[in-house]
């Protein structure tokens, strides 16, 4: 099978399904693989809080144009999922040169699948297509020449949980917001805040986290009732376990600066039934002062793009100076989109990472709040990562500093009486028009390269041969020269090539006749009279 999710949530999608007992789990892009039996794939549809839908490849082959794709989609044995009374509809994500268009090929399915029909059943006998809430989802979905052919057993989208009644404009995601607090490693064990709460969103996933309660218990219907082979029982059996259900022992803290943002969110509340966990109030951010201890913060701050602040850049700042202020101890996770706004806050980020949040690539950021310096957090045994690798990046910069520094220093006139310029070095005119010698050299004087390598380098410079080809070619010494005539002689045949007559004589006991080779105008002449030499 075969479970999506978001770009940035893949290891923690991975993590929920080793969980639940899922074999062979393999995180991808946007993807988790993973293999289990008919309980499994109801169970990953009920508890997976960052899967967006589960799939279930049922055929797979290699098409290089649609009639390959029309002809091996009619290979398959639909009647083995559907009949003529069934609904289905087809959803198409292509990656490929050759398939450009997902609608075509959506197109190019329906018809294979109407046509299996049609010739078994009669022109009139065939299922219909419904775009929403059909019998059977296809979900194709074609890589290059690859094509996969799968069911949705989802059917809607695994974030629309159900239990959403309203919502502020643009909402974070449900399985964005319960991947955040996951990623976090938060498990109830500890207050949550959001001081900027919206439609509740983070504060009602906080809850189903804390008291362990499955996100699919609010789905009115799941794809896979429509199977074939749906076992009821097996079903229900799941979707009423509560025994892994626990008791959330702190409270969960929301508010927000809108009272129509603060009432949506309680009646979001209200509806997932999470009231008695949550404490929540309209409140703007400035009128914090203080805050339950050893908490963590998660927030989803505007982004200046769908929803806005008159002053941005001051909202950003107003963070930074809760957060130093009023949230001491707590780590706090912000999702933001503009570096500029994330510069305001003032604080170093302990932790970076990237996270789609719809189709803007933000930042997920986590900004752990000690008390006092940095020495003395240091000091207790605490460790902020960005600032570590920051300090390493530092310390690396200054030894590529000192490197270059020593390399000015040995860049001096090199070999001064033997009248050359350094190895792969050249002359240069000075300010009286005279030459000089240049003490540029790619002699390098670091600890990786061995000294025998230096040396045998000082001696090919000595003997005078050229450093590269285009030397070779256009700057010839005499030395280089004269050794390549020496190993041409070293290679040649010298009774073929050289008219050794000594050496021809020993063999043969004759004087040879050596032809005397003619002027280059005395051939043209030859060849001009047609005379044969």
């Amino acid at each position: 099978m075969v479970a999506k999710t978001f770009q940035g949530l893949e290891d923690v999608l991975a993590e929920e399904l080793r969980d639940l007992g899922a074999l062979n789990v393999e995180p991808g892009k946007r993807m988790v693989s993973f293999e289990g039996d008919l309980e499994m794939l109801y169970r990953a549809n009920l508890c997976c809080r960052t899967a967006l839908r589960i799939l279930k490849p049922i055929y797979k082959f290699i098409a290089r144009n649609t009639d390959e794709l029309y002809e091996f989609t009619k290979e398959f044995d639909w009647g083995s999922l559907m009949n003529v009374n069934s609904t289905f509809s087809i959803d198409t994500v292509a990656y490929s040169d050759e398939f450009t268009h997902s609608r075509f090929v959506t197109y190019r399915v329906k018809d294979a699948i109407v046509d299996w029909f049609k010739d078994r059943y009669g022109e009139d006998k065939r299922p219909g297509v419904r775009l929403q809430d059909a019998d059977v989802m296809i979900n194709v979905h074609i890589a290059g020449d690859r094509v996969t052919l799968s069911l949705d057993s989802s059917g809607e989208s695994l974030h629309k949980r159900g239990y959403r009644v309203a919502q502020t404009e643009a909402p974070i995601n449900e399985v964005l917001a319960a991947g955040i607090i996951l990623k976090s490693g938060w498990r109830g064990d500890c207050p949550l805040v959001d001081p900027m709460c919206g439609s509740g969103t983070f504060l009602i996933e906080a809850a189903l986290i804390a008291a362990n309660i499955n996100p699919g218990v609010y789905r009115k219907h799941f794809s896979f009732e429509h199977w074939r082979d749906f076992d009821a029982e097996l079903f229900d059996r799941l979707y009423n376990d509560d025994s892994n259900e626990r008791e959330f022992e702190y409270k969960i803290y929301g508010a927000d600066i809108s009272p129509k943002a603060v009432e949506i969110a309680q009646k979001n509340i209200r509806s997932a039934g999470v009231g008695r966990m949550i404490e929540l109030e309209t409140k703007p951010l400035s009128a914090w002062e203080e805050a339950p201890e050893n908490g963590i913060l998660i927030t989803n701050p505007p982004y200046g793009e769908r929803i806005s602040s008159e002053d941005m850049d001051g909202l950003y700042e107003l963070i930074g100076q809760k957060l130093k202020n009023v949230f001491k101890g707590y780590h706090a996770w912000i999702i933001g989109y503009r570096e500029e706004y994330f510069h305001r806050i003032g604080l170093a980020a302990s932790m970076k990472m990237p996270i789609l949040n719809g189709s803007l690539e933000c930042q997920l950021r986590e900004y752990v709040i000690f008390e006092g310096d940095y020495k003395h957090f240091r000091s207790q045994g605490g460790r902020l990562r960005e600032l570590e690798e920051r300090k390493d990046d530092r310390l690396d910069s200054l030894r590529d500093r000192k490197k270059r520094e020593m390399r000015r220093e040995f860049k001096r006139d090199f070999r001064r009486d033997s009248g050359k310029p350094a190895p792969g070095g050249k002359f240069r005119k000075d300010a009286k028009g005279g030459a000089r010698k240049d003490s540029r050299r790619d002699f390098r004087r670091d600890e990786e390269r061995p000294f025998s390598e230096k040396r045998a380098e000082r001696r090919e410079f000595n003997a005078g041969v050229p450093r590269n080809k285009l030397e070779e070619r256009y700057h010839p010494g005499n030395r280089s020269r004269d050794r390549r005539d020496e190993e041409r002689r070293s290679q040649e045949n010298p009774l073929a090539v050289r008219r050794n007559p000594q050496a021809l004589k020993s063999i043969t006991g004759k004087q040879p006749t050596i032809p005397v080779m003619r002027s280059r105008k005395g051939w043209r002449k030859d060849d001009e009279s047609g005379a044969q030499s």
